[in-house]
């Protein structure tokens, strides 16, 4: 899985699998979806837009099914959710 960290003020990585077309996105909020479906162009576009935020809500959200993968709940240490781990940027981006 390739994991980007982005600078947006919505989002903070990017991850994407060209393989299983899967889009996993961690937002500030610290929850991470995933998108199911996506073209590898719409990753690039999403990586390339200056605003990710508002690509998101232009062509991801809404038109690609989706599971909440993670809404980084107290108590569950997101180590327990996960099955690989990349670090970027000093912090650890947990793929689910």
């Amino acid at each position: 899985m390739n994991v980007t960290a982005v600078e947006s003020t919505t989002l903070s990585m990017v991850a994407y699998d060209a393989a299983r077309e899967l889009l996993q996105l961690e937002f500030h909020s610290r929850a991470i979806y995933q998108y199911f479906g996506v073209p590898a162009a719409v990753h690039t576009a999403l990586l390339r837009a200056p605003s990710k935020g508002s690509y998101f809500n232009r062509v991801i959200r809404g038109h690609f099914p989706y599971s909440l993968s993670s809404n980084a709940q107290v108590g569950v240490p997101l180590e327990a959710l996960s099955s690989e781990r990349s670090t970027i940027g000093g912090r650890t981006w947990h793929v689910l």
